[in-house]
């Protein structure tokens, strides 16, 4: 029975443990230092908040993958992690405390705690890589044989020792028969011919195919012909594991085996999420959509009548956008233009501060509600008030909760602008739209390059986690309070 490696946050649940257990005695270590004694856990306060410690330290191990590439890790490297992982959990702490106002709590202590965490974290975690390269270094190795064009091979030990330090212990060629010689610094045992036999006499743990081409194995298989289709069926009889490289792999920022059609296929896609991580997300989105939407509701009636006054006419401006995968949805703002705003938008095309028109922004839009030119003067109004504060995103939250955007995402086009797109543009539109997103903190109003932002949103969506929505979201908080404007 093949045992699959471990993946994710999983491979590194030893230092997650240690880590763990490195903060119990922090927090024994802190209580100590702070009052004299080590009863900590005889007081019920300090029981909760040692479960809520370990909680978090847990969930941010998992959200965050703190543990990934520990063991490739410099010192620096290690001494940053350490430093990110206890400030990560003393707020998380903090939060937890502010929001059940757990008075009773030595703030000290706590403090202490996330200082001794972070010496002790370190510590522990830098005892404990030696032990795990020893222990690795120690178990048997499997028997691998390569299967190749000889020309690929050097390529495939290169990258295969830099990952996962993996060595052959043949290889066979998939373009010659070079039988009894020595490539590569690998012995060559048999033909392709001969492999099938080879495999099953000398207990051969496992198979790496790396075909240069699709053809290599798409290749009709007949009895007892020399087919690298005939050497994977034979394989597949005995049991031993195969691993195919497949050329096309490196077609997408993600790669990954799932099923489609009833058939095992290769997804290649320029990112993923678990659906734990989408059932998170959205979780997320329900709960800021549903405080959004109640303050969305307090907001309208508060400036919709001013609005009423100066431009009578509907308080929320609907307009279709186009979401994720090209979906059309109706996106509600509250209305910061006049009625006649869409028919004016040519004639001020020639003062769009983007220049390739991918988008459409002006430094004083004239179409806002109270905007106007007295005595050479710009006068604004109501309209670029609610603006300059975002107000009028805030009817958005209602789309959040009909599943139609995100908190966090991608600016949603207008039809007209995706009407423009160009095939990198597209990508963009490949997760829902959201209220904020990495560009819109990383300039706003600033940013008047349309492939600036087509560059951040890319970045946002390769670089996608949980842990950089709350970054964002943060960021976003800041950004509105600063009132830098959005576009």
């Amino acid at each position: 029975m093949y045992k699959r490696t471990r993946q994710g946050w999983l491979k590194h649940w030893d230092f997650i443990l240690l880590d763990l257990l490195a903060l119990l005695l922090s927090f024994v270590l802190a209580y100590y230092i702070r009052h004299g004694n080590s009863y900590v856990y005889l007081r019920v306060e300090y029981n909760r908040l040692a479960i809520v410690l370990l909680t978090s330290d847990l969930l941010i191990s998992v959200i965050f993958n703190t543990m990934h590439n520990v063991l490739k890790r410099s010192a620096a490297d290690e001494i940053l992690q350490s430093l990110k992982q206890a400030g990560l959990v003393l707020a998380a702490v903090s939060l937890y405390m502010f929001s059940v106002q757990m008075s009773d709590i030595s703030r000290i202590t706590i403090y202490l705690t996330a200082a001794i965490h972070l010496v002790l974290g370190y510590a522990v975690r830098t005892a404990w890589k030696p032990v795990v390269r020893k222990i690795n270094r120690r178990k048997h190795k499997a028997t691998i044989l390569l299967l190749a064009d000889e020309e690929d091979i050097p390529a495939v030990q290169e990258q295969a020792g830099k990952t996962d330090g993996t060595e052959f212990s043949g290889v066979v060629l998939l373009n010659r028969d070079a039988k009894g010689e020595t490539v590569s610094g690998l012995p060559v045992p048999v033909n392709l011919s001969e492999a099938a036999d080879y495999i099953c006499r000398e207990w051969v743990d496992k198979v790496f195919i790396y075909p240069h081409h699709l053809s290599q194995i798409d290749a009709d298989e007949k009895e007892g012909s020399p087919t690298l289709a005939a050497l994977i069926t034979r394989c597949r009889t005995m049991a031993v594991p195969l691993h195919i490289r497949l050329p096309m792999a490196e077609v997408g920022g993600k790669v990954f085996v799932e099923k489609q059609c009833g058939y095992p296929v290769l997804t290649a896609t320029i990112n993923y999420a678990s659906p734990l991580q989408l059932t998170v997300k959205r979780l997320m989105d329900i709960i800021g959509g549903l405080v959004g939407s109640v303050m969305a509701l307090i907001i309208i009636a508060i400036v919709g009548p001013k609005i009423k006054k100066e431009s009578p006419g509907p308080i929320l401006f609907k307009q279709i956008r186009i979401g994720r995968n090209g979906k059309r949805f109706t996106c509600y703002k509250i209305r910061s233009m006049y009625l006649d705003a869409e028919a004016r938008k040519k004639e001020l095309m020639d003062q769009n501060r983007v220049s390739d028109g991918m988008m459409f922004k002006l430094t004083f839009d004239p179409r806002v509600i109270g905007n106007r030119i007295v005595d050479g003067k710009q006068v604004t109004g109501i309209g670029e008030k609610i603006r300059k504060t975002s107000l009028d995103e805030f009817p958005q939250f209602f789309n959040i909760l009909k599943g139609q955007m995100s908190l966090v995402g991608t600016r949603p086009p207008t039809v007209d602008e995706w009407e423009k797109y160009k095939y990198h543009h597209r990508a963009r539109l490949s997760i829902k739209p959201g209220l904020t997103g990495l560009w819109q903190v990383s300039g706003r109003s600033e940013i008047t390059d349309f492939e600036e932002v087509v560059k951040l949103d890319t970045e946002y969506i390769n670089n996608w986690s949980l842990g950089l929505d709350l970054k964002i979201l943060i960021k976003t908080v800041k950004t509105v309070v600063r009132k830098d404007g959005a576009m």
